[in-house]
């Protein structure tokens, strides 16, 4: 078996030209795993996520008494429960998913009999109450260690509840509807900040019905799901690396096809517009309730501006923040993010991560609790960048190296294999020299 690289050294670019199709979107791969584990008859999925995390829900349903086959065409094929996960005998293995361990909760919450979930060091110290509190209202139990896993369920008839989320969290909506669909009346999430609406979407393409209002979903208990057929799109998430970097470069000219543009998601698109990048949409399709189209992107001659991101938008945006940040200094007025506190309980402490690496590459940088200011119209110089084992960290700072001067090592390089894998080798794909 081949060692994945720890350390990768990245050379300043040029330019960034060509096209990319990417892996399956991660947060649908989720879903579409964990539904098919529960579902009647098989799901076939092509496209579907090469990270890591997505491997966890596959291995968790898998453990869970549903069929998972890895057909050579590179169909996933998920032979589903019926309706009735076995208790495992062995603790379910996360991962580093934060994704699979507060959903499958969700589906659990109503299944008979005692599971327990684990998760590696990251995962262990990330915050789980939020899931506890919405599904022991709906009447199962659970246990954790501190408010974090390992999370012990005991699986119970179930009720529907209102529920306000406290913190804007698809993963946590998507779990009280996953438990909603299996309880006793009408389940209703109520959000102050709409977030990504794939697990909804995913029940629907399963069968289920659901109910959406301006700031509420609301799902009948009683609901069966059938097996489906379906591409997953392009990662919009492992896409913003390759947007940003091409946005920094006066004659790039990027295209991605089959990608996932799903309005809760395509916020950077607006973004990086509104800092002077061009992007245009061709070929927009829907594909079980998802959009799925072909990207361009070019760069503005006059260089990006500058731009505050806050409010609503810091929640609809929290995955390609990092990224952002780290491309900061090259803009004309900078990058603020401020409403962002929930980066510090991610994979790593994300602000402070970027803020460290960002003085490492030579730039000024101001640290808040909820965000950062990163002024524009600096000069980078190569560095080490320590990845804190955060996937997004490593491919951040990647797409900052691509403008600095002399070469960048990241060091925890093997993180990003938790969601693309194949990262590095696109980025050298497209990257002039």
């Amino acid at each position: 078996m081949q060692e994945i690289a720890t350390e990768r050294v990245i050379s300043p670019a040029r330019n960034i030209q060509g096209s990319l199709r990417l892996p399956g979107d991660k947060s649908i791969s989720h879903r579409y795993a964990l539904l098919a584990g529960l579902a009647e008859g098989v799901t076939r999925l092509t496209n579907f996520s090469t990270g890591a995390d997505c491997a966890s829900s596959l291995g968790c349903v898998s453990g869970l008494g549903a069929r998972v086959e890895h057909k050579e065409d590179g169909v996933i094929e998920i032979t589903g429960t019926g309706g009735h996960f076995r208790p495992s005998t062995e603790p379910l293995d996360c991962g580093n998913s934060g994704s699979t361990m507060r959903m499958l909760s969700g589906l659990l919450a109503a299944q008979t009999g005692r599971f327990t979930l684990v998760g590696d060091a990251s995962l262990s110290r990330r915050p789980m109450e939020r899931i506890r509190k919405p599904l022991e209202q709906m009447g199962a139990r659970l246990e954790l260690t501190e408010g974090h896993a390992p999370v012990r369920i005991d699986g119970a008839p179930l009720k529907g509840i209102d529920y306000a989320t406290p913190i804007p969290s698809a993963q946590v909506k998507t779990a009280v509807l996953f438990a909603g669909m299996q309880a006793q009346g009408t389940t209703t999430v109520h959000e102050a900040v709409r977030t990504r609406d794939h697990g909804e979407l995913a029940l629907r393409a399963f069968s289920a019905t659901l109910e959406r209002s301006r700031d509420a979903v609301s799902i009948a208990g009683g609901q069966e799901l059938r097996g489906i057929e379906a591409a997953v799109p392009g990662d919009i998430s492992s896409a913003a690396f390759f947007l940003c970097a091409a946005v920094l470069f006066p004659d790039s000219n990027l295209i991605f096809d089959a990608l996932g543009l799903n309005p809760t998601r395509a916020t950077l698109l607006d973004v990086l517009t509104a800092l002077g990048g061009h992007i245009g949409v061709l070929n927009l399709e829907e594909k079980h309730g998802e959009l799925v189209g072909t990207v361009q992107v070019n760069a503005p001659p006059q260089g990006l501006s500058g731009t505050t991101i806050s409010g609503a938008l810091a929640a609809q945006l929290i995955d390609e923040l990092p990224v952002l940040a780290a491309i900061g200094p090259y803009t004309q007025s900078g990058i603020r993010i401020r409403d962002a506190k929930e980066l510090r309980v991610k994979e790593s402490d994300r602000i402070a991560l970027v803020a460290a690496n960002l003085r490492a590459m030579g730039a000024e940088v101001e640290e808040f609790e909820d965000g950062l200011d990163v002024p524009g119209g600096q000069t980078l110089h190569g560095a080490t960048i320590d990845s804190g084992g955060d996937h997004r960290i490593a491919m951040a700072f990647a797409v900052a190296a691509l403008r600095a001067k002399g070469e960048t090592l990241i060091r925890g390089a093997e993180a990003a294999a938790i969601s693309f894998p194949e990262f590095f080798d696109l980025l050298e794909s497209v990257a002039e020299r």
